[in-house]
């Protein structure tokens, strides 16, 4: 019993930091102008994404060596630099759409970038043989609430700093972005 107590501290304190990754990716998305509704599709997608990938690492992971997870930080890292910089840009130059948004496509492109790095978790648990259903669901569920939070937070922060709030949103999505791309420390 006191093992699993263990086991499960554990999970939660992995997956309460994954899903300050999520946190912060919903901070800077919630500079969009969004509806409550969109909200919630962008959570409950971000925290799917947050069962889906880390599965898909566990497995996998029980298949292959460690070093395809620094790949997988690189590509989250590259499409976030990506949105991050759409985001500036689309920001400067108001009269057009964004390229990418947190809808349909750009909604799975988000909760791709955001969820690669539980696949590379998901790549290192698998290989210690963690459980697997127990993980994944941790991970979506504190990831999923987290987006919301950020969301949140950052429609609040959005409404105060007008349009460089999307600015400063996509500036948020820059640097997580460069931070995955380029380990510090």
């Amino acid at each position: 019993m006191k093992e699993l107590v263990g086991e499960l501290v554990t999970l939660c304190m992995m997956a309460f930091a994954l899903g300050m990754d999520a946190f912060s990716i919903g901070l800077g998305m919630g500079f969009f102008r969004l509806r409550v509704k969109q909200m919630f599709h962008i959570g409950f997608t971000i925290g799917l994404f947050h069962v889906l990938m880390p599965m898909l690492g566990m497995f996998v992971g029980r298949l292959l060596s460690e070093q395809f997870g620094a790949i997988a930080t690189y590509v989250g890292g590259g499409l976030l630099l990506i949105l991050g910089l759409q985001m500036i840009v689309t920001s400067l130059k108001r009269e057009s759409d964004p390229l990418i948004s947190p809808v349909g496509i750009g909604l799975v492109f988000f909760a791709l970038s955001v969820s690669l790095d539980s696949f590379s978790v998901g790549l290192s648990l698998g290989i210690y043989g963690a459980r697997t259903l127990l993980t994944i669901l941790l991970f979506g569920f504190f990831s999923m609430v987290l987006t919301w939070l950020g969301l949140l937070l950052g429609s609040r922060f959005q409404r105060w700093l007008g349009i460089y709030g999307e600015l400063l949103g996509g500036s948020i999505l820059l640097v997580f972005g460069l931070k995955l791309m380029i380990p510090f420390g």
